[in-house]
């Protein structure tokens, strides 16, 4: 499970700025964002499955996904990480890419895909649910919006909360720039659960509750699950980029930035 907030092209210094938190066991052998050696892409790596749930590029592509909440899922899938990284490696545009994965999104399990151009100023949402359903394929308009285990700005409990959180954040700060620690610690580290009434009711119950808030942690049979990293990605008009992000390693938390300027932007 997943949860991102981000405000595109809405705001007056960051065209894009996306909060996200990536909910794995702690298990799972992971590498936190890195330049990828051979080619242009900037994130996170499984390195199970050697996909991403986030990442960008130099020339100011980028993507990001979550998974969606349905039992049980196909153990044969093809893995939903490797889609980001084929975006990335592409020079389809987010609406010619998203025509591609319609062509084979009956092959993975439940998905939300968000495609991005910065220079186009072009966000493309793509899902493969509800089942049954034909493919979800729309251009994002600009404001804030949440994307997690379920459709894009979904009304679930944590989603609103976010939402919410996230508006106040950003109308406190005003048209200033933002301080990243801050704005992490005071959006993504909330531990509240949702109302058991408020459950979607597709998983266990214990389960659901335990998913249900911001940040997550808990023990469960196949070992510690929850928020194992938190990422803010902030993009300027100016074409700079921040990419922050804290994650835990060995039971610490770590922090780490890097930056870069989209040179197109400004060309």
């Amino acid at each position: 499970m997943c949860i991102a907030v981000f405000v595109w092209q809405s705001h007056p210094i960051y065209p894009f700025l996306l909060l996200l938190n990536r909910d794995e066991y702690h298990k799972r052998p992971t590498k936190p964002i890195y330049w990828w050696e051979g080619c242009e892409i900037l994130g996170g790596r499984d390195e199970i499955a050697g996909g991403t749930w986030l990442a960008c590029t130099r020339d100011g592509r980028l993507a990001f996904l979550t998974n969606v909440m349905e039992s049980p899922p196909f153990p044969e899938a093809k893995s939903r990480g490797d889609l980001p990284v084929r975006f990335l490696k592409s020079t389809l545009s987010p609406k010619e890419f998203a025509q591609e994965v319609i062509k084979e999104a009956d092959q993975f399990n439940g998905f939300n895909l968000m495609l991005v151009d910065i220079c186009s100023k072009t966000m493309v949402y793509v899902s493969n649910r509800p089942k049954g359903e034909p493919i979800c394929v729309h251009e994002v308009s600009p404001g804030i919006h949440v994307l997690s285990n379920e459709k894009l700005d979904s009304t679930w409990p944590k989603a609103q909360r976010l939402n919410q959180n996230f508006k106040k954040l950003l109308d406190k700060d005003g048209e200033g720039e933002i301080t990243s620690k801050e704005m992490v610690e005071e959006l993504m580290t909330d531990t509240v659960k949702a109302d058991e009434s408020r459950l979607p009711g597709i998983r266990s119950a214990i389960y659901e509750m335990e998913t249900s808030s911001i940040f997550v942690g808990f023990d469960s049979p196949e070992g510690r699950y929850g928020t194992r990293s938190t990422a803010l990605l902030c993009v300027k008009a100016s074409g700079e980029v921040s990419f922050y992000e804290k994650y835990i390693e060995k039971g610490k938390w770590i922090e780490h930035t890097v930056d870069f300027t989209i040179e197109k932007v400004n060309k």
